[in-house]
């Protein structure tokens, strides 16, 4: 197989830039990175069978078959028939367009027509092989606003049917196994599967679809399924809460690699908040999860422990934060999140813009790019609030990343209130109360509690969920805080590390 087996130097697969920020292209070196995951037996097994469910280059499928074809040199010694053999039994794949379809039977087969003369097999008659694609259409639901399998939106899908609609195959067919054969049946499913779709939400505002893939891999039992996802699963995102209860109570995810820069797996070009993962789902094999997380080209952890520790929601991203957690419950139970307000606190958009000139019996609006006035009357919602001692704190901070991101708020006196650019945390009595508490905010100490639950530039209410209420007749300060806690010299010396300095 000489296709397969020679060293591309340079491997086109390699170079090729990403068509989307929705379909992101794997790298040759991060697919073996995954395929290594799987038990090195599976290579000399010729009844395995693998499947990519959202094939875009074929670079898994390749790799697959490359490792097939070493490890099953003695068990089928004739190349030839080898080749059939894995190409025609072993090896399926679903392109998520019509053109990686082609992209992928070019890596395949070395040929976008697999029965083609240049093809590397000659056991298929017909131009597609085992890499399927048809050009599917979303299922609207019957408001037509969004699709009932994906929730792609009407307003932005429904297009000309000679246009790519996204609508992929995987996760628009209750019955995936159909596509090859009445009684297909995939023992490894591997992949890298398109990560989002517009929802028609305000700017590029988008709904994960990645999700999907996963669930509907699940469904299929194979023995092992391995993917590389973004991990805002961790803590957030739209739409997955039962998604990561789903995962973080699943005792068969068994290895778990957390890279929380993208660009150290997918190059300088890609940028996706919060990082990626790619796991180890092993069906027969349940227990604790091995975590490596990764961070500018180092593992800087690496330990095994339940996804999901008890009495906790969301995973935990850092195995050395559990310590401090419990040392925080331990003494104070009582979260600040209950005094943060939800998104849009008064009931006005990011898009109102107030009077530039205070007049009249106005009040003080806090909204993007400064300050407005406004009638008191045009306030929605919590007007007990308007003459209040209140802090406010930006919805968006940042991209995620502890070392840089700041939350920087702002006091916001009786008289005022503020668009959904910001959220309103108290109100508290006095002005004094109010700079205690912004005091308290710009500690090392609140900023690494943030993190853990921040991986995104959105900081929503549950994001303070981890960070304790404390008395605020007094300032606050790390020295004070990390006493109280009884940290010790390894834990403040994490978070020190964690948090980018914030004197000034």
């Amino acid at each position: 197989m000489k296709q397969v087996q020679r060293k591309y130097n340079p491997d086109i697969l390699d170079c090729i830039s990403n068509l989307s920020s929705d379909e992101v292209f794997t790298s040759p070196l991060l697919v073996n990175k995954i395929l290594d995951l799987l038990p090195q037996s599976i290579w000399k097994n010729k009844n395995i069978k693998f499947l990519d469910p959202g094939s875009k280059t074929g670079v898994f499928l390749r790799e697959v078959a490359t490792r097939l074809n070493n490890g099953l040199i003695h068990e089928i010694k004739n190349e030839k028939k080898r080749i059939n053999h894995i190409l025609k039994n072993q090896i399926y794949g679903i392109g998520v367009t019509e053109l990686t379809s082609f992209m992928t039977r070019r890596s395949l087969y070395c040929s976008i027509n697999a029965s083609g003369s240049k093809s590397i097999t000659d056991i298929f008659n017909n131009n597609n092989g085992n890499i399927y694609y048809s050009n599917k259409e979303h299922v609207w639901n019957k408001y037509k606003t969004n699709c009932k399998y994906c929730g792609a939106s009407y307003n932005v899908y429904d297009r000309d049917k000679k246009l790519e609609n996204y609508a992929y195959e995987f996760i628009h067919n209750e019955n995936v196994a159909k596509i090859f054969d009445e009684n297909m049946k995939f023992d490894v499913i591997v992949g890298n599967p398109p990560y989002q779709l517009k929802d028609g939400g305000h700017e590029a505002s988008a709904k994960p679809i990645y999700q999907l893939f996963v669930e509907q891999a699940k469904k299929l039992n194979p023995k092992y399924l391995s993917m590389i996802i973004p991990s805002r699963w961790f803590t957030g995102g739209k739409g997955l809460d039962e998604f990561r209860s789903n995962m973080l109570n699943d005792k068969r995810i068994r290895i778990l690699h957390d890279y929380l820069d993208a660009s150290e797996c997918f190059g300088n070009g890609v940028s996706i908040k919060g990082g990626v993962c790619f796991f180890l789902w092993d069906r027969d094999n349940t227990g604790d999860c091995e975590i490596i997380t990764h961070d500018k080209g180092k593992v800087i952890q690496d330990g095994t422990r339940p996804l999901l520790e008890p009495n906790y929601s969301t995973f935990i991203r850092y195995n050395d934060a559990i310590s401090i957690l419990k040392k925080i419950q331990k003494i104070n139970n009582n979260s600040f999140s209950d005094l943060v307000s939800s998104r849009k606190p008064y009931g006005i958009t990011t898009e109102f813009k107030g009077k530039s000139k205070s007049f009249k019996n106005s009040i003080k609006i806090y909204q993007k790019g400064g300050i407005g006035y406004i009638e008191q009357k045009m306030i929605v919602n919590n007007h007990q609030w308007v003459n209040k001692h209140k802090v406010i704190v930006p919805y968006a901070v940042g991209t995620g990343d502890s070392k840089t991101d700041y939350i920087k708020p702002i006091y916001s006196e009786p008289g005022s209130c503020n668009t959904e650019t910001y959220l309103n945390i108290g109100p508290f009595k006095t002005k004094k109360e109010c700079l205690n508490v912004i005091s308290y905010i710009k500690t090392k100490f609140f900023h690494f509690l943030i993190t853990l639950k921040k991986n995104t530039q959105h900081t929503t209410k549950s994001v303070y969920e981890f960070v304790p209420l404390e008395n605020f007749d007094n300032e606050l300060n790390d020295k004070n805080l990390y006493s109280k806690y009884k940290l010790s010299d390894n834990e403040i010396n994490f978070i020190e590390k964690m948090v980018h300095p914030t004197d000034g």
